[in-house]
């Protein structure tokens, strides 16, 4: 898309969840990413966290990514939100795809976000995602994964395990993830859970870090 291509802002893509979760977010962020140089966002959807983030977290910048079908819309409110906003701090995104090799030059990311996301994925996509972090990712230090989580196969509320009745209908491979499996393929990169975070709706902010570093 060419960055004079314009879509009016009442069809931009919009998700009321992330305008509900994205100033809770913020508040764990600002502590998780107090230190971070540039964020890699992987699947950043409408893109309405990635100007939210990059607008209040001035002292980083905020790289978005998705797959291919998802970049107009994010190119668009980043094209037009972020002028208007006054941020110099937002990377129109790139295509990332999980299941392909990352294109991206990792040197400079030190910190991943990613929300909502794993539960969309098949356990196969799961597992290529924390093993691109350590792949492709070599000076990464600190990742954040929002979203929903089962404590040893259990779910946490009758949402959530009607959400996750709904996944499976839609895609018989999604699904809520356990927090021990996910931190377990963290750790295969040396990734250690430092902090599990309550959030509103029944959501957790899982924050990881490179502690070898």
């Amino acid at each position: 898309m060419s960055q004079d291509t314009f879509i009016p802002p009442s069809t931009l893509p919009f998700s009321q969840a992330c305008e509900n979760n994205k100033a809770p977010i913020l508040t764990v962020l600002q502590t998780a990413f107090a230190s971070a140089k540039q964020v890699l966002e992987i699947g950043s959807g409408t893109g309405q966290h990635a100007v939210y983030f990059a607008e209040n977290l001035p002292h980083l910048f905020w790289q978005t990514s998705d797959q291919v079908a998802y970049l107009e819309g994010i190119s668009a409110r980043c094209h037009q939100q972020g002028p208007q906003k006054g941020i110099h701090n937002l990377g129109l995104p790139f295509a990332l795809d999980v299941t392909q090799a990352w294109p991206a030059d990792g040197t400079g990311i030190d910190a991943v976000f990613s929300a909502n996301t794993l539960h969309i994925m098949s356990k196969s996509m799961v597992e290529m995602f924390f093993n691109g972090l350590g792949e492709y990712l070599p000076q990464l230090n600190t990742l954040c994964i929002y979203g929903p989580f089962n404590y040893q196969g259990q779910f946490t509320s009758d949402s959530n395990r009607q959400f996750d009745y709904f996944l499976k209908q839609r895609d018989s491979q999604s699904g809520i993830r356990d927090i021990e499996w996910i931190t377990q393929l963290a750790q295969a990169q040396n990734l250690t859970l430092v902090e599990d975070i309550a959030m509103p709706a029944n959501n957790r902010i899982l924050h990881f870090k490179h502690l070898l570093t």
